[in-house]
């Protein structure tokens, strides 16, 4: 049996964050094409949890915080073969942990949006988004 391996990392490169975001299907709503914007997220994302089994990103949790008061889980991501074993969970959970004192806010993916509320994370309506300046009115 492998073990996996959680870690804050300072930065991961560019090829792995993109193959996790593919083989997680949350590339579908990433721009994994953009290298530049690949490079953004990592560089900007000041808290960064893995997952590695054997050295390979398997999962990875990244995030943008204050680590007091509140810390926004942008893009968590587990590659579907490692799915349903508690690996996004103990991504969340070392993710607070990292940043214990804030409220972790993330935004669910459509395919997720029933498993948040099955491991404990409550349901807030209250969230809205601008995407392009051109329509702040």
């Amino acid at each position: 049996m492998t073990t996996i391996n959680y870690q804050i990392e300072e930065k991961i490169s560019i090829e792995e964050f993109k193959n996790v975001l593919i083989n997680s299907t949350l590339g579908e709503r990433r721009p994994v094409d953009d290298e530049v914007t690949l490079s953004k997220m990592i560089e900007h994302g000041n808290l960064i949890v893995t997952a590695r089994e054997n050295g390979k990103l398997i999962g990875v949790a990244r995030s943008l915080t204050d680590f007091n008061y509140c810390t926004y889980l942008s893009d968590l991501a587990v590659d579907e073969k490692y799915q349903k074993m508690g690996i996004g969970k103990e991504l969340i959970r070392q993710t607070k942990l990292a940043s214990s004192k804030a409220k972790l806010i993330l935004l669910s993916a459509p395919k997720a949006v029933n498993y948040y509320p099955k491991i404990g994370m409550a349901h807030w309506e209250q969230c809205y988004v601008l995407d392009q300046l051109e329509d702040l009115k």
